[in-house]
């Protein structure tokens, strides 16, 4: 089963305007199968093949020859070599659209594009699925605890598998080949320890040094090893927001997954019975909400730019994001019946002196759509375009 992509239209975009398109993203999000779809009149050529690798690692030029146009390079960090000769060939033909690149070691494609590709390759990522591209072939899980636990990788959802024996496999294949290549982890299983501390922080406020403390790690090695889990696109990071008016908030960023399936097996969840029992379901719920907004940005093309906000009286917003000097914000509430007290942080928050108040929404585990007090409530499949 094809599900549609909502990078799509925006690789097409930018086809015209850029030798190059490289498009990262995670292990197993659909990278491949959306650049055939999209691109089928290019010649395929993954150099996971060692017989091709050689080939284009010993004779750069002689490999292009064969891929004069209209090539997709995938797993294109496996030649760091390769991106130099890139560089001449799509200078000298002048093509728009020339090369497709991708790949998984996103760190490693990363740097080797901006020592040698800069300016001329338009850089895009997929993630794992999101809402709005699940919905309309009725993918999407009847409750978010079942969204939660299932997750948002594609062979989930279009081969129906089981996410007990995706996790697992997808885990060993990230420790074995990205750490390792990318870290040289001998200690696999204190990297396992802290990828499930980290999971427990799920939607949390981040203390690494606590993590490092618990995994008896260093806080320099908990730093790179969160550092990795971050451009694997793993995990990202949630800084907090400041203002003038109050200067007693919180530093500390929170953690969040792009993935809470992936999160639900670190933490040896076996059912979406085990998401509605978990102590600290609504931070699951939370990661839920703010990873799949990532998500949409990230689909549009566009890189996010949100924040929290929580001060020394626990009093918090979930989500904030700036707009020409307007400040919008977001509640995320997991229970599934509105409670009066879901809209006091909001009621408080808006009225700060300097503030210039913008769209006030309350995401919840329910499904009504209405408006109250000046906020604009959905349930919690309804966030399309909610934050972009």
């Amino acid at each position: 089963m094809l599900i549609a992509r909502t990078l799509t239209v925006h690789i097409k975009a930018l086809r015209d305007k850029f030798p190059i398109i490289a498009v990262m993203g995670p292990r197993q999000s659909g990278k491949t199968t959306l650049l055939k779809s999209v691109f089928p009149d290019y010649k395929y050529v993954s150099l996971e093949n060692e017989e091709i690798r050689l080939a284009a690692s010993q004779d750069p030029n002689g490999f292009l020859s064969q891929y004069d146009d209209k090539a997709i390079f995938d797993e294109a960090q496996r030649v760091p070599k390769l991106f130099s000769y890139l560089q001449t060939k799509t200078d000298n033909d002048r093509k728009m659209g020339q090369y497709i690149l991708s790949g998984s070691q996103n760190y490693l494609l990363m740097e080797s594009i901006t020592q040698s590709l800069a300016g001329r390759v338009a850089l895009l990522r997929l993630m794992p699925l999101s809402f709005q591209e699940m919905l309309p072939d009725n993918l999407l899980s009847a409750s978010w605890q079942e969204a939660v636990f299932k997750g948002f990788y594609p062979a989930i959802h279009s081969r129906d598998l089981d996410p007990n024996l995706l996790y697992p496999n997808y885990l060993e294949t990230y420790v074995e080949r990205d750490v390792n290549t990318l870290l040289q982890v001998r200690d696999t299983v204190a990297f396992r320890r802290f990828l499930k501390r980290c999971a427990a922080n799920a939607g949390q406020l981040l203390n690494i040094h606590s993590i490092a403390t618990d995994c008896s790690i260093s806080p320099t090695t908990a730093k790179a090893w969160l550092s990795i889990l971050e451009t694997s696109h793993m995990v990202f990071t949630l800084s907090p927001w400041f203002h003038n008016f109050n200067k007693r908030i919180i530093k500390s960023p929170k953690l969040f997954f792009y993935d809470t399936g992936l999160v639900c097996n670190l933490l040896e969840m076996n059912s979406p019975k085990d998401v509605e029992n978990y102590f600290q379901r609504g931070s699951l719920f939370e990661n839920l909400i703010v990873a799949e907004i990532y998500k949409q940005v990230y689909h549009a093309g566009r890189r996010p730019s949100y924040y929290f906000w929580q001060d020394s009286n626990k009093n918090e917003i979930d989500l904030l994001w700036e707009r020409a000097g307007i400040t919008s914000f977001l509640e995320i509430k997991s229970g599934q019946t509105i409670n009066p007290s879901f809209f006091s942080n909001l009621t408080k928050f808006s009225k700060n002196e300097g503030l210039r108040v913008g769209s006030q929404h309350l995401i919840y585990g329910g499904s009504d759509k209405f408006e109250h007090l000046g906020v604009e409530v959905r349930g919690w499949k309804e966030i399309k375009d909610l934050a972009i």
